[in-house]
């Protein structure tokens, strides 16, 4: 898919409103395409889609190739009748502006095993004849991840390493015991997994139809307690009770002495190049089956990583290793063809990071709330932008450009804003959006926190902080506020960022000037 100039939106699923305590990819998420479609957007940027582990990160999941079940609408299965009325007569008040993932997680997995009751009990022989496909054309993946999930269940959540050895090391004869141990709960995690990708086709075919395209999200590493890592530890370096003898991390820099302990197990890059990279070409061929576009955060991970050894504190200690960039992409160019990814290369960059990225005519990210640190020779700040590079005001782990206008306003950054912008800095958020849709870069996009012009309570993550992320929700009100949607397009407008969709031309055609 080619890169044409458009705009877009950064909203998680999780984020959209509704009664359930969690964003849904139900009607909210039709409303959501509406809203875009009906503001000149072309673009919806979202985070990793799998079901999440540690601290409800979207990049800590469980799979790589799993959806996350928390955002299966329960609307959508009323509609369908998987659910009843009575199904959700315990449904608590769930707080509107944020997600309480203590409260949510419970009650959704306890209404999700309704659902899978009804469907054993009632559900029509086409209904069953689709699952049944479902799961022979995603049995490469989804058997062990059924699996894995229902002995993780069974052992209250433990980490695979923590396993007894025969489960811990997949033996034959102990896979097909729990298989036949636990086989409700392997049935209803093939049926959690079924309702996602069958909702989430339905949002797809939506967003085609507006001609919206998705960007999604692939962390370059994976989560130890994972079943990708489970099922293929071959592919890791691990010792032989499963744990990591060496970890990701980021080296000490100006933000952090100790720099940042990540804890992923490393990939064994000899061993994935041996098989073709089998693995990764599936990764990519799955994510490229739910969104039209892929940000591969931490991409310089490609070129070269670094190693901290795998009982380390801190990431203090460690080497950079060279990965395997160059044979890597012309191989998924082979397999797939150009490639629709957009390189996360924001932190310590180095040429041969560049030389991976340019060789494969991959568009890097510039970030504007990091443009304003020194003088007018930084490379965030937009005359110095390649046309073949993807704009952002800030992305999910920065503060919100209000929260960040707030804490600089009276320092040299806060200044030099101001200087650059020609601007009082009263409409902070609307003028980096502005910046951004004026630049050269081919795409341009903001977290609808920025459109809201939202303070930092509305931040998303806090890069570090294990707990307390995720949770923004956004307003009901947003899907009614004419007076937004209209400065959107006329923004998407003013800057040859409009979205050729049906809902868009005729309300362009009251332009204000």
């Amino acid at each position: 898919m080619s890169f044409k100039r458009s705009s877009g939106i950064i909203l998680h699923p999780t984020s959209l409103p509704g009664p359930y305590g969690i964003g849904e990819i139900g009607p909210q998420t039709l409303r959501w395409l509406d809203f875009l479609a009906e503001s000149g957007i072309g673009l919806w940027q979202v985070l990793p889609l799998g079901p999440t582990g540690y601290g409800d990160s979207p990049y800590q999941c469980f799979s790589a190739f799993a959806g996350n079940p928390y955002l299966i609408s329960v609307e959508a299965l009323l509609a369908e009748g998987l659910l009843l009325a009575e199904d959700i007569a315990d449904l608590p008040p769930f707080p509107t502006q944020q997600v309480d993932f203590g409260w949510v997680i419970p009650w959704k997995l306890e209404v999700l095993k309704r659902a899978y009751d009804r469907f054993q009990r009632s559900a029509a022989p086409a209904l069953q004849a689709e699952l049944a496909a479902f799961q022979q054309k995603q049995a490469a993946w989804l058997d062990d991840f059924a699996l894995f999930m229902a002995i993780k269940n069974a052992h209250q959540g433990a980490p695979w390493p923590t396993w007894e050895a025969p489960l811990r090391d997949r033996q034959p004869e102990a896979l097909a015991a729990a298989r036949q141990d636990y086989p409700t709960t392997v049935g209803q995690q093939i049926f959690q997994q079924f309702l996602f990708f069958r909702q989430w086709q339905k949002v797809r075919e939506h967003a085609r139809e507006k001609n919206i395209q998705i960007i999604g999200d692939i962390p370059i590493f994976v989560a130890h307690d994972s079943a990708d890592v489970w099922a293929n530890p071959g592919l890791f370096y691990l010792d032989e009770t499963g744990q990591p003898t060496v970890v990701a991390g980021v080296p000490p820099d100006y933000f952090s002495a100790t720099g940042q302990l990540w804890g992923n197990p490393l990939y064994r890059w000899d061993v994935l190049k041996a098989d073709g990279y089998a693995w990764w070409l599936e990764r990519i061929k799955g994510a490229l089956n739910l969104v039209d576009y892929i940000r591969i955060d931490h991409f310089r991970g490609f070129a070269g990583y670094w190693e901290v050894p795998g009982k380390a504190k801190t990431a203090e200690h460690g080497q950079w290793v060279k990965a395997p960039g160059m044979d890597f992409f012309q191989t998924v160019r082979q397999s797939l063809g150009d490639l629709p990814i957009i390189a996360e290369d924001l932190g310590v960059i180095t040429p041969d990071v560049e030389e991976l990225r340019d060789s494969f005519k991959l568009p890097g990210m510039k970030v504007l709330v990091f443009a304003f640190y020194g003088d007018p020779d930084e490379p965030f700040l937009p005359h110095h932008y390649p046309q073949h590079c993807v704009v952002y005001t800030g992305t999910h782990d920065n503060d919100t450009v209000h929260g960040w206008y707030e804490r600089v306003a009276h320092t040299k950054e806060g200044d030099f804003a101001r200087c650059y912008l020609a601007r009082d800095g009263n409409d902070i958020a609307w003028d980096l959006i502005r910046l951004a849709w004026g630049s050269v870069g081919v795409f341009a996009l903001a977290p609808m926190q920025d459109f809201l012009s939202l303070r930092n309570e509305a931040r998303m993550n806090y890069p570090g902080n294990p707990s307390g992320n995720w949770s923004w929700r956004m307003s009901e009100t947003v899907f009614a506020n004419e007076g937004l949607r209209k400065r959107i397009l006329f923004t998407n407008q003013l800057y040859s960022r409009l979205n050729e969709s049906p809902a868009a031309p005729s309300l362009a055609s009251d332009r204000p000037w």
